[in-house]
Formats: structure tokens, C-alpha cells, sequence
């Protein structure tokens, strides 16, 4: 027997297993407000028509910083069983704390990155505040699919590595006129990918709150 043929048989076993495997696609989405305009951080998601998404196969995690007297990023998509570290990268003291129904959590007075992570187990929208200053406003997603992606300015958001399949498509955004009305359709994605989709949601204005006037040499307030 050749010496080289176990390797060989590898070879073409793996070879064969890639080409049985369904081509995963990237699906482009546009999100629009009623006027047409470019929506920046709406959640784009698809959820699988039958059966459960991909089981999460490692850990992962991610950040929400807090810049400036603000949360940064405004709105941040996580997949379930995910932890996201609060680091305080402002020279004063902040309390983050939630009560929404997803996660409701408290992280009392801190400055740097010293506070533990925080485990989302729970689909659902967690709403942030900061006990200090009431202006300060954060989200964080939380969706049962690897399926996922989040707009910028342009209103454009791509999902990556999307198997071929039935799907039902949802967009959150954290000033949707109506919280219930996330979802907008379905969606047949192929092998060789997917056009561009656009999408429009009814969003409230944003008001950009007051804040305390900054003190540049201080460390209060």
C-alpha cells in the first residue's frame, strides 16, 4: 500500500465533507426611517422559520465602554451567553444599573476597569442608566442567533456567514415608535448570497438630553 494513501483518503474525506456543507452567504440590509432617510444603530436579526439557531460554540464576550458621560457604543448587539465588560474610561465615578426584565443588574460607584463582567443569559432589550448622571442612556440587545448585525450613519448593516435557509427577518431600534413591531418579514437566503434588502421602520426623533456642563480639571461630577 502507497505510504502516502492514508493521507490522501484524509484529504478527499475532508474534501467531500466541505462540498456536502451548504455555502454560508453575506446578506446586505438597508434600514430607512418613513422619509426615506438612513436609520444608524438599528439591530438587524435573523432568526431560522424551523427549528433553533446554532448552538454557541465558545464563550464570548464584548464592551461597553463609558466615554465622556456617555455609553459607548449607544446600542450594542450580543448573542446569548454573552458577557460584556463595563469599563469606566471617564476620570469620574460611575453606577451602572439596569432594570429591564432581560437583565436587571447594579454595578455601584467605580472608575477603571476593575468591575466584574456581566453575563446575558435572556433575549430581550436591556436599557442602561447611570445612577449619577441621568442623561446617560446605553442598550443592549440580546438575540438567540449568531445572525446579526447593526447599522452605521449610512443605514447599512451586512450579516456574515449566513447558511442558506428560511428566515425571519427583525430590526430593532431603541426609538421604535412601536416596541412590538420588530418584526418585518421573511427571508430566503441562497447559496450564492443575497441581494441588497431595504427595510424602513417607524422611528421617534431623538433628543439629545442635557447634560451638567464638564469640568475639565475636575474629577467630580
Amino acid at each position: 500500500m502507497n505510504k502516502f494513501m492514508p493521507a490522501i483518503i484524509l484529504l478527499l474525506s475532508i474534501s467531500l465533507f466541505l462540498a456536502a456543507r451548504p455555502a454560508a452567504a453575506a446578506v446586505d440590509i438597508a434600514v430607512k426611517n418613513d422619509k426615506g432617510s438612513p436609520v444608524e444603530d438599528a439591530v438587524v436579526y435573523l432568526l431560522p422559520s424551523a427549528g433553533k439557531a446554532p448552538a454557541l460554540s465558545a464563550e464570548t464576550s464584548a464592551v461597553m465602554d463609558q466615554v465622556n458621560r456617555q455609553y459607548v457604543p449607544r446600542v450594542l448587539p450580543v448573542r446569548t451567553g454573552t458577557t460584556v465588560r463595563f469599563p469606566n474610561s471617564d476620570n469620574i465615578l460611575h453606577h451602572v444599573y439596569s432594570f429591564s426584565p432581560a437583565k436587571t443588574f447594579e454595578l455601584p460607584l467605580y472608575k477603571g476597569k476593575t468591575v466584574e463582567p456581566i453575563l446575558f443569559d435572556k433575549p430581550g432589550a436591556v436599557v442602561l442608566g447611570c445612577n449619577i448622571h441621568d442623561w446617560m442612556l446605553g442598550y443592549i440587545l440580546v438575540v438567540d442567533t449568531p445572525f446579526f448585525s447593526k447599522t452605521g450613519v449610512d443605514g447599512k448593516a451586512k450579516l456574515h456567514d449566513v447558511p442558506p435557509g428560511d428566515y425571519k427577518v427583525y430590526i430593532w431600534h431603541p426609538d421604535l415608535k412601536d416596541e412590538k413591531k420588530t418584526g418585518v418579514g421573511p427571508l430566503t437566503v441562497g447559496e450564492s448570497g443575497q441581494k441588497a434588502l431595504e427595510y424602513k421602520i417607524s422611528v421617534k426623533p431623538r433628543r439629545k438630553p442635557r447634560q451638567a456642563p464638564v469640568n475639565p480639571g475636575g474629577s467630580g461630577y
